[in-house]
């Protein structure tokens, strides 16, 4: 009955999310309800723990959520993003349609811009590059998923997107961790990635369908004769990650910068830099990316447009750290509980391969899935069990860069979930739906997900990094 009670309560968030109430507020309130079932005190169960779990993710990752929205909202109103996108389509060409969106969009999120920012700029031209190669239009979802959310967001080793932020603050690694792993989970995303939209493209040009007719939301024709120089344009996202890149691997923090902090016996305080050296990294490079963004666009932006990027991205940025710092809440009441020991015993419990990466990987992604959130998945599983995988990895010689990479992959796999909000936002800006469109961006879920666990193999066998 103590497990029922959890798995009841997952099943009611998964469930509410899902008709698209905000987890903000369903996730304490089914916490607090397994809580309850168990014999738990439902307020100091509420303020004392799911409260003080969410001000701990608050206060760990804030800085990235709100950095690397005005950043993307900042890219977006200087036209510094669509010029970006423009010439990568106009110099791949109609003949290549997809892979130029793929592209494109890969680019824009290695840079550090967000998916939610990518489908808008990126939409227009996409819809009319297809018209005009032929290309379904109920592809533009998927295609788009791949670009912006797949290997550039958790495989590829550097980019800045949180999801590749977050293991580093569990393992005390960098967002380069496992490069040759990620590099090659990369490149099987990508390869299989196009490859299923060429047989899709293929398959229907032999059924007889091309763009299609009747839909909505299409855009105007998109007009790039103000577009900025995008030389000029790359500038703010090259600055993001060869700050990064110092930041992380060549400049020397001093080991003892936090004693200080230490001593005041703050709450919260990391224990060492190494623990948030990833998280420093990149506060500087994307505040540097944004004062280079504003320098070289201002003259782009409409009037009173740097104001509206900048409150729209910290404003935006709120609801995001707040939905995931529910989600990381709820996970720690659940954890709490009598019922959860014996889950927790039956993840710790899979030794396919006799290593922590089975376990970790089919955790992530299965909370991921659950949650509909990449970071939120993420977070749960790392909060509750990274110390355990950290301490198994570390009895058997294993590298915690190998435990940063396969958390990270695994968590971008099942979290496109039809009630992920990066889906939704996707299929609605193209105005499309779930019917049309939601299939083969669970097809590149799957293709995500296989790599995950096909890099793990490829690990075990040959041991690279």
């Amino acid at each position: 009955m103590e497990v029922f009670g959890i798995l009841l309560s997952l099943f009611l968030l998964m469930f509410m999310a899902y008709r698209g109430f905000s987890v903000i507020l369903f996730a304490p309130i089914f916490a607090l309800l397994a809580a309850a079932s168990q014999g738990f005190s439902v307020m100091p169960s509420y303020t004392e723990l799911f409260m003080a779990k969410a001000v701990v993710y608050v206060k760990s990752f804030f800085p990235i959520f709100m950095l690397g929205a005005v950043f993307g909202k900042l890219m977006e109103g200087t036209g510094f993003a669509k010029a970006i996108a423009y010439k990568i389509l106009q110099i791949v060409g109609k003949d290549r349609a997809i892979l130029a969106v793929v592209i494109a969009g890969g680019v824009l999120a290695y840079g550090g811009v967000s998916l939610f920012v990518i489908v808008f700029v990126i939409y227009p031209f996409a819809a009319a590059l297809f018209k005009e190669a032929g290309v379904p239009k109920r592809l533009i979802p998927g295609i788009i998923v791949l670009g912006g959310c797949t290997y550039t967001m958790d495989a590829l080793p550097g980019t800045p997107q949180i999801q590749n932020i977050i293991p580093a603050n569990f393992f005390g690694t960098n967002v380069y961790a496992a490069p040759l792993l990620g590099i090659i989970g990369s490149i099987m995303i990508f390869a299989g990635g196009m490859y299923y939209f060429q047989w899709r493209l293929k398959k229907a040009h032999a059924a007889g369908e091309f763009y299609g007719e009747g839909h909505i939301l299409e855009p105007d024709e998109a007009d790039t004769s103000a577009l900025p120089d995008w030389r000029l344009a790359m500038l703010p996202l090259l600055a993001v990650l060869s700050i990064n890149f110092i930041m992380t691997n060549v400049y020397q923090w001093n080991p003892n910068i936090l004693a200080p902090f230490l001593d005041m016996k703050l709450p919260l305080v990391a224990p060492a830099v190494k623990n948030v050296l990833a998280i420093w990294s990149l506060i500087i490079a994307v505040v540097i990316g944004i004062i280079l963004a504003i320098g070289l666009g201002y003259r782009n932006l409409p009037k009173g447009g740097l104001a509206t990027a900048l409150n729209a991205g910290a404003i935006g940025s709120l609801l995001a750290i707040m939905n995931t710092a529910s989600e990381v809440g709820y996970g720690n009441v659940i954890a709490s509980l009598p019922g959860f020991k014996s889950i927790a015993d039956a993840l710790l419990g899979i030794h396919l391969g006799g290593t922590p990466l089975m376990s970790e990987a089919v955790t992530i992604t299965t909370l991921a899935g659950i949650t509909g959130s990449a970071s939120g998945g993420m977070s749960i599983a790392l909060d509750l069990m990274a110390k355990d995988w950290l301490t198994w990895a570390n009895a058997i010689g294993m590298s915690p860069e190998v435990l940063h990479r396969v958390a990270a992959m695994a968590s971008g796999g099942m979290d496109s979930m039809p009630h992920n909000g990066a889906v939704i936002t996707i299929i609605a800006v193209c105005g499309l739906t779930h019917k049309q469109s939601y299939g083969d961006i669970a097809a590149i879920v799957g293709i995500k997900t296989v790599a995950a666990f096909a890099v793990i193999f490829i690990h075990l066998v040959t041991g690279i990094i």
